[in-house]
């Protein structure tokens, strides 16, 4: 296997730059600019949820998609058993578990806790591209899942 002929600094590196990857994903969807998650995939990359049928493919394609997340929306994702395997120095993947906590409607203030919106992991590919670890793919499973609820127009309850 040519993982196995990676100098253990090299694979350490790839590691955390992908596991780097996989949390400032959810970062720039929490707290930044959702569209710009495009920019951590190869110009070629894929998002797809096999659940729901959905895929979505390329750069412009996936800042139009992350892009459109409402205004109004609050999440908040926990990742978790991020494994990272190197498979070559230019190729990697990796399991994340996740539980997402979100709603749509949000004005301002704190939001009374409530369970998960979604629990599941991504199935991710990386690549090297000209010494930058990128997203290739994006596989997203969610055993348990729900709809995004509503907040009532008269305050965060």
């Amino acid at each position: 296997m040519v993982a196995d002929t990676l100098d253990p600094m090299e694979r350490l590196v790839a590691e955390r730059a992908c596991e780097r990857l996989i949390i400032e994903f959810v970062r720039r969807l929490d707290l930044g600019d959702p569209s710009s998650v495009a920019d951590l995939f190869t110009p070629d990359g894929v998002w797809e949820w096999p659940a729901d049928d959905r895929r979505i493919e390329g750069r412009d394609a996936l800042r139009a998609y992350f892009g459109s997340r409402p205004a109004d929306r609050l999440s908040r994702r926990m990742c978790t058993n991020i494994l990272v395997t190197v498979d070559s120095p230019t190729a990697a993947t990796a399991t994340t578990y996740f539980a997402t906590y979100r709603v749509d409607g949000y004005t301002d203030g704190m939001v009374p806790v409530r369970l998960p919106a979604n629990v599941g992991h991504y199935e991710d590919t990386f690549r090297n591209v000209d010494g930058r670890w990128l997203l290739a793919t994006r596989t997203t499973f969610l055993p348990f899942g729900g709809t995004t609820e509503r907040l009532a127009d008269s305050g965060q309850s």
